[in-house]
């Protein structure tokens, strides 16, 4: 009998304020033909007054537990990724935990930005495959518009915030075609710290900071590095690109996202894209892209799915499942 951690359940949330590009336009040095041309992205969700990266990751896991038939007091283990939590400690799981009604498991946050929520599902299926828990909830949460410099017209508009986030529990089978987690590959490079970074943090300048990036080189280095590591897992699984029913990739760049899918051999239908409403949410952009997917009905149970992203630091990391 092997012991998989399968997916039971998805959720995403938005903040209510909608903000398209031209919205945008009138506030920086930009224009709609100019975002859309570059990224693909048509409009983001910013967060406004009471909407905490906490209270998207609750209405999140909410929808999530509703979704799996499973209640708060069901989940024993709660993994956060964000790199804007609501506060320096405690961690913003723990506000999550409280809130679902999951006191006394485990419950921490990750922090590896855009890779952050494959970060946060490697760690929840090694524990739930070692038999720490039996229930996770791993979410992915950020209100990035408040770390954002918004008169950089080169950063600004590519992010937005939301929240995204699954239910996982632990399964034994004897069946290979069983669903569950397959393979998971993560990796960093410190190296390339100053590409893509918040120039501000607790022990070095005492504030939060802004968002600093070097586009063309993160964009190089992602399309490389999101290539070897998907390789790294259909390696290890004995799969093919061809056998992928569905790639669903960190909704960063529409320009990414194809370059990605061209390096291997993956039809643009088989691609599930939201960059164009949703901008880059960072840690949330996977489970709020899954979550739409899984909700509109293009993934359905017995699916190879194939996750992916590639964040700041460098963090990057792949996750196959069948669902």
């Amino acid at each position: 009998m092997m012991r998989r951690s399968v997916l039971i359940g998805t959720g995403s949330a938005l903040p209510t304020r909608v903000v398209p590009n031209a919205e945008l336009a009138e506030k920086v040095d930009t224009s709609d033909e100019w975002i859309v041309e570059r990224t693909g992205i048509r409009q983001r969700y910013l967060a406004g007054e009471g909407e905490t990266t906490s209270s998207l990751a609750t209405a999140a896991a909410r929808q999530a537990l509703e979704a799996a038939g499973v209640d708060g007091k069901d989940i024993d283990l709660i993994i956060l990724a964000t790199a804007t939590p609501d506060q320096t400690f405690p961690a913003t799981a723990t506000i999550v935990q409280h809130a679902i009604g999951a006191n006394g498991g485990i419950a921490f946050d990750v922090a590896a930005v855009c890779s952050g929520f494959l970060y946060a599902m490697g760690v929840a299926d090694s524990m739930l495959r070692c038999g720490q828990a039996r229930r996770a909830l791993v979410i992915g949460a950020e209100t990035f518009s408040r770390i954002l410099d918004w008169e950089d017209r080169t950063t600004c508009v590519l992010f937005g915030d939301g929240a995204g986030a699954v239910v996982l529990e632990a399964r034994e089978s004897d069946d290979a075609n069983a669903p569950g987690i397959l393979a998971t590959k993560l990796h960093a490079d410190g190296s390339h710290n100053q590409l893509l970074f918040v120039d501000g943090g607790v022990s070095t300048t005492g504030d939060v900071g802004k968002l600093r990036m070097k586009g063309r080189e993160v964009f190089r280095h992602a399309v490389v590095n999101l290539a070897t590591v998907l390789g790294e897992v259909l390696e290890e699984t004995g799969f093919t690109p061809q056998d992928i029913d569905w790639l669903v990739p960190h909704q960063a760049n529409a320009r990414i996202l194809e370059a990605t899918a061209k390096k291997l051999h993956m039809p643009a239908e088989k691609v599930v894209v939201t960059v164009q409403d949703h901008a880059n949410t960072s840690a949330a952009s996977v489970p709020l892209a899954l979550d739409c997917a899984i909700r509109d009905g293009r993934i359905q149970p017995g699916q190879l799915v194939m996750l992916e992203a590639m964040g700041g630091g460098f963090t990057w990391g792949a996750s196959l499942i069948r669902v």
